[in-house]
């Protein structure tokens, strides 16, 4: 599997993030292939992070399938097969598809990401740091960084293509929206990021805090799209050496994070160079997730790549 830093298919391109592009299939169904491109900060790193993609794509596949009694969601398959018998278009173009390619069902996208955090950590640690609250509403004092929150908070913020995601107030985007979708989105958060948490609990990792994104289906049903659980959504931590009062170490991107945050960088657009040891650290960041959760060897995962969803 080599590295793809975008794909080009022979479909209408829709848009491209920060690490996916976005395909029209027909007027119902979506094409999301993920690239090996990583961000942080909300900036796209030049250096790509190898098989990234496919560990989002085969994850989000495994969590959507495992979660589809709890909440639904836009996804049909990440299976290679059954999306090349669907779209016949991408036969030939399996190197920049397989393991990477997830076929799904249109949604009009809700403009919020909703995070929920069942510890404090990163930007909220900072915002409450520095004022005691988090997107503006107080939070008890005397809390300590990666102290666990009981109960969770749901955390919204925009959305942005490029530039910073705004966390926002649970009012603000009531406002927008509605209470009743508001409602909604805030009930599926929560119930999402349980199951979730529990899951992952009984592989040995805590789910710190995760975004999710919804969207509305043609017959306006509220869905789960774009990624779940993924190292690029979440924070995982190992559990067994969690300590509150500190950070904590990861298997996630907090490690590019962590590597941006010594380099006196403003965050803004171009990013920093990555070095081999940091992409190297992130991928097998990356794969031990997928590892833990899925209890699949990567190196199987790498001979079949679609065995993660037999």
């Amino acid at each position: 599997m080599k590295v793809l830093a975008e794909s080009r298919l022979p479909l209408p391109l829709l848009r491209r993030g920060k690490v996916r592009e976005v395909y029209e299939v027909d007027a119902g169904h979506l094409l999301v292939v993920a690239s090996d491109r990583v961000s942080a900060f909300d900036v796209v790193m030049r250096e790509p992070i190898p098989r990234k993609g496919a560990v989002l794509t085969q994850m989000s596949a495994f969590w959507f399938e495992l979660l589809a009694g709890v909440f639904p969601s836009h996804y049909l398959t990440a299976r290679t097969r059954e999306i090349l018998e669907r779209v016949p278009q991408l036969d030939g173009l399996e190197e920049q598809i397989t393991g990477r390619a997830m076929l799904v069902r249109r949604a009009v996208p809700v403009p919020f990401e909703c995070v929920v955090r069942g510890y404090l950590s990163g930007s909220a640690w900072a915002e409450y740091r520095s004022r005691g609250t988090l997107a503006g509403e107080p939070l008890p004092p005397g809390l300590v960084e990666s102290a666990r929150l009981d109960p969770p908070l749901f955390s919204p913020a925009t959305k942005a293509e490029s530039g910073h995601d705004i966390n926002v107030t649970v009012d603000a985007v009531a406002q927008e929206l509605g209470p009743v979708l508001a409602g909604r989105l805030r009930q599926a958060s929560f119930a999402l990021y349980q199951a979730g948490r529990d899951h992952a609990a009984s592989r040995g990792i805590i789910i710190a805090d995760t975004k999710f994104e919804f969207g509305l289906d043609e017959d306006g049903q509220l869905v789960l799209a774009d990624e779940a659980f993924t190292p690029d959504s979440s924070r995982f931590w190992p559990a067994g050496d969690y300590e509150p009062g500190r950070p904590q170490s990861s298997y996630d991107k907090q490690f590019v994070r962590d590597y941006c945050e010594t380099l006196g960088w403003d965050k803004t657009d171009p990013g920093p160079e990555l070095p081999d040891d940091v992409v190297t650290g992130t991928r097998a960041r990356y794969v031990e997730a997928f590892e833990r959760l899925t209890e699949l060897p990567f190196a199987r995962y790498l001979e079949d790549p679609e065995v993660v969803l037999r």
